[in-house]
This record gives C-alpha cells, structure tokens and sequence, in this order.
C-alpha cells in the first residue's frame, strides 16, 4: 500500500537546531562547571531532557532544564532555518493530498515558534508534543496519538526522523521508517536500527510516495 500520512520529528528533521542545542547544553555545563566535551554533548541530543539530566544529576534535574531552556529561548531565532529542500517537499506532498504531522519530544511553546521561523507552521494536520503525551518516543504513544488525530492507519504511514527514538517509536507503532542521512550523530549509527528508508535528501520523500 502507498504512505498516505508522513509523521516528522521536528529538530534535526525538518528545522537544523543543531547547533543551538550544542550550544544549550554548553551553557548548561558551564553554568554548573561541568567539563563536557562537544562529542559527549552531541550524544544527548535526541531524549526528552528530563532523562539526559535526571541521569547527570537526579537532585538538580529540573533547575538544570530551566537553565537550559531560557538559554535556548533566548537564542533561537538566531539559530533556526529549515533544512535544504524541506519547503518544497511539504508543498509538494501537500498538494498531492499526504497527510503531514509533527511528532517530537519538544514542549509545545518551542515547537510552534521554530515551525515559525522556518514559515513551515501551515503544512501540519496534527503537532504531538512533549505536552501531549504520558510516554515520549520511543514509546509509540506519540506516533499512535498522532495517527489517531488523523484518522490514518498504520500500514500506510511512515515516520520520519533524525534519531534513533524516531525510528524506534516507528517501529514500536509498527509504521514504515525513514532515517535521515543529515542526522547530527551520522547516517552509520541511524541506519544500525534497520529504518525501511534512509533519506540522502528531502526529496527523496517524493520518490517513496510516489508524487514526483
């Protein structure tokens, strides 16, 4: 059966904050002296922050999101624009009548005002956020809630993303899967959790569901 419905994962996917969350979490380390490199920061970029502090430091986790998100906050919009090619794939795939769908462990404030500034916040039928949800990904709660809102089945659904949650939370859910060889933490380790499709552009979304 064809993909009638496209599920993303938003920072990494569609809107490169790649950077901006380096820089967060470099903020954060600096803030509470704490000596991590560029390299073990790259590795906490994907979890809910609530896990990636909760396993540094269980008694300041949350004093340590605060400080993380105002940082993030406050430098946004110097860091955000969409990845190459992602305008045009959304328009496209809409045209042709796919359903499209946000599906991330971003908390709803941040969510919208990245689409935003990327001027892609028109293209979504459904936006699942950390607020959304009891269990972020790669619990398939997010995905199946989704699905849900838009009345799409499994079978001709796919969920796309940057992260091994992504492709877990797919599979979990059990739609297709497409990695995307842009991940910040490199298309080798992405492709070790068997997506159906790695992605080497955008575009190659039109090719799996056959709109080009």
């Amino acid at each position: 059966m064809s993909i009638r419905t496209i599920l993303f994962d938003l920072d990494g996917t569609l809107i490169d904050t790649n950077e901006l969350i380096i820089a967060s979490f470099e903020h954060t380390f600096n803030h509470y002296n704490l000596p991590y490199t560029r390299e073990e920061i790259i590795e906490f970029n994907g979890p809910p922050l609530m896990e990636t502090f909760s396993n540094i430091d269980k008694n300041r986790t949350e004093e340590m999101i605060d400080v993380y998100r105002k940082h993030n906050l406050r430098e946004h919009d110097h860091y955000v624009k969409a990845f190459p090619n992602v305008v045009e794939v959304l328009d496209i795939l809409k045209e042709k009548g796919i359903q499209l769908g946000i599906v991330t462990t971003k908390m709803n404030d941040s969510v919208h005002r990245g689409l935003s500034i990327a001027g892609i916040e028109n293209y979504f039928g459904t936006i699942v956020t950390l607020d959304d949800v009891k269990h972020s990904k790669p619990h398939p709660e997010p995905v199946m809630k989704a699905m849900k809102q838009l009345d799409a089945e499994s079978a001709t659904t796919l969920m796309v993303g940057d992260n091994s949650h992504d492709i877990e939370a797919g599979q979990n859910a059990g739609v297709k899967t497409a990695g995307v060889a842009w991940s910040f933490k490199g298309k080798e380790r992405l492709m070790k959790y068997n997506p159906t499709y790695m992605l080497e552009d955008m575009r190659d979304l039109l090719k799996i569901v056959g709109v080009e």
